[in-house]
């Protein structure tokens, strides 16, 4: 007749396997998840040592985010100060693009008006649109503690490209620009 053998901790009590485990008993289990949940929150701070000044506090903020959230802010502003110098221009566009058309050099008046006056409005919400989109974006990294210095940068660059594509179709439907810039220039 054979006798099994117990397996390990078959024959402990619970209190006897914590006790073996290292834990605490089971009635005071409770006093130390008490003692944890109305405890402070826990930071880190400076310490006294030889490498005390590698080791920065994790309360104090760094410089990177704050150089960050400068650039950005710089960034919104430069484009702040381009949405409100370009809207006239755009609200106006028959007249910027005769400039343009002079600037470039072309003989030939802009006679594409009533596109100029529909595309220019277009153009101007475009810019009104996507600076609002950029600083909304912006602003939602920033409260989140991430980068988000690039955010103008893209903003400005998919603004543009659209107000461009906006400032084109009249342009392009003209027939002073296109003869202009189809003949080549005469020297």
């Amino acid at each position: 007749m054979s006798v099994d053998r117990p397996q390990y901790g078959e024959y402990a009590t619970p209190e006897e396997q914590r006790a073996r485990a290292g834990l605490p008993p089971l009635s005071a289990e409770p006093v130390v998840a008490e003692a944890i949940a109305s405890a402070p929150p826990v930071t880190r701070s400076v310490t006294a040592g030889p490498d005390a000044a590698a080791r920065p506090s994790a309360t104090a903020p760094s410089a990177a985010p704050r150089i960050g959230r400068l650039i950005t802010f710089a960034l919104l502003g430069v484009g702040f100060v381009n949405v409100l110098t370009s809207i006239g221009g755009f609200l106006d566009l028959s007249t910027t693009l005769n400039t343009t058309l002079k600037m470039l050099g072309i003989d030939g008046q802009f006679t594409n008006f009533g596109a100029a006056k529909v595309w220019g409005v277009i153009a101007a919400i475009v810019m009104i649109v996507g600076y609002a989109a950029t600083v909304w974006l912006s602003f939602r990294q920033v409260k989140r503690n991430r980068a988000a210095w690039w955010i103008p940068l893209v903003g400005f660059i998919v603004t543009m490209l659209l107000v461009s594509i906006c400032t084109s179709v009249p342009m392009f439907g003209d027939p002073a620009f296109t003869q202009g810039i189809l003949t080549p220039p005469a020297g």
